[in-house]
């Protein structure tokens, strides 16, 4: 496949249709239910106009950013997402080395097909770990230890899936993991694989077993108690729920509403992403994602209170296309893309995105 041609991330999503299994495809490409906010992640950044300002120096364009203090090319990091060996075999690991090549960040998922270890192997930087917790505390807190063992600087506390949504997809699909692969953080059985259900999803099956759904802010202090990390809560689309997050010492959140696999019906993260913005008055790190496509997205997130954002399927389908080069390829578009926009919308560098780069938020239109 001659991904050199491909001049936007479409391309890589059609083309990644050809290259993956049915059940694999469904998967990544799936929503909950009827897909409403899967649909609406994405037509929520296509109804919001960009309003540049002209005659501004933009000779020289910064796009670069921080995030807890460490460096990124761009404001983007790679989401959490899992099972990467569904998309090509070298899983994991080639994302990890597309992220380092690329001088992005990347989030590790908890329920990976290669191992926070050797993910930390390919050096990423910064490298974080996104954490389900689990009914057997032990685990997540064993996991919690590996992280910071392996260079981990900080974790991502998922928090809007005491369940997984009903995806109508895999449910059809009968989805498991294919033969010969398993989670690879775990090594117990019944942890580390997943039996086939007898009916819809086996990965639904498994999150139901294992996955705590007692959880409660409470327990946020429990993790709080055996890590030193920065943590941050993904899965915030309330002010209220982020305000309590700023009150219960947590260092960000990440606005999601977990890529429209969950709560079908919920706003697009993109919307919620205001309202947060504004009650967290820049005292904790806003990251987030859902729908992001293009440059200009990144930008519009900017605008609109966010530090940096995360995508997943972009990723997945360049994983598809081509392993490592394929995601380095993805990216690259995205930073080429996101450059033009700062130029054009007449902001030099991502420090001085404001509100009025978005139309209807500038106070005097």
């Amino acid at each position: 496949m001659n991904i050199g041609q491909f001049v936007e991330i479409g391309d890589f999503e059609k083309a990644s249709v050809g290259v993956m299994t049915t059940m694999a495809h469904d998967y990544y490409a799936g929503g909950a239910a009827e897909e409403i906010t899967l649909r609406g992640n994405v037509s929520a950044f296509q109804k919001l106009q960009l309003f540049p300002r002209m005659l501004v120096d933009v000779s020289h364009v910064h796009p670069e950013t921080t995030v807890f203090g460490q460096s990124l090319s761009m404001p983007l990091l790679i989401a959490p997402t899992a099972f990467h060996r569904m998309a090509h075999p070298d899983g994991e690991m080639a994302t990890a080395r597309a992220a380092k090549v690329s001088g992005i960040g990347m989030v590790a998922s908890s329920i990976a097909t290669c191992s926070l270890e050797e993910i930390a192997t390919c050096g990423p930087e910064p490298r974080w770990f996104q954490l389900y917790v689990y009914r057997d505390r032990a685990l997540s807190a064993e996991m919690v230890a590996r992280a910071e063992a392996n260079g981990y600087s900080a974790l991502v506390l998922t928090v809007d899936a005491p369940r997984f949504g009903r995806r109508y997809a895999d449910m059809r699909n009968h989805f498991t993991l294919p033969e010969g692969m398993c989670l690879a953080n775990f090594t117990l059985e019944g942890v580390g694989s997943m039996k086939k259900a007898r009916s819809g999803s086996s990965l639904n099956a498994y999150v139901a077993d294992q996955f705590d759904a007692s959880l409660t802010w409470n327990d946020v202090e429990w993790l709080r108690g055996i890590t030193k990390l920065p943590i941050l809560v993904k899965g915030i689309l309330r002010a209220d729920d982020a305000k309590l997050a700023l009150e219960h010492g947590l260092n960000g959140v990440v606005v999601s509403n977990h890529g429209g696999r969950q709560l079908d019906g919920v706003p697009p993260s993109i919307d919620a992403l205001p309202a947060i913005a504004d009650v967290l008055q820049g005292k904790i790190e806003v990251l987030m994602d859902g729908g992001v496509r293009r440059g200009t997205d990144i930008l519009k997130a900017l605008s609109l209170g966010a530090k940096a954002v995360l995508i997943g399927r972009p990723i997945l389908w360049g994983l598809a296309c081509g392993g490592e080069q394929g995601v380095c390829k993805v990216l690259s578009l995205l930073r080429e893309e996101y450059e033009l926009a700062l130029m054009l919308s007449g902001c030099p560098s991502s420090a001085l995105v404001d509100q009025t780069v978005v139309r209807g938020y500038h106070p005097t239109v």
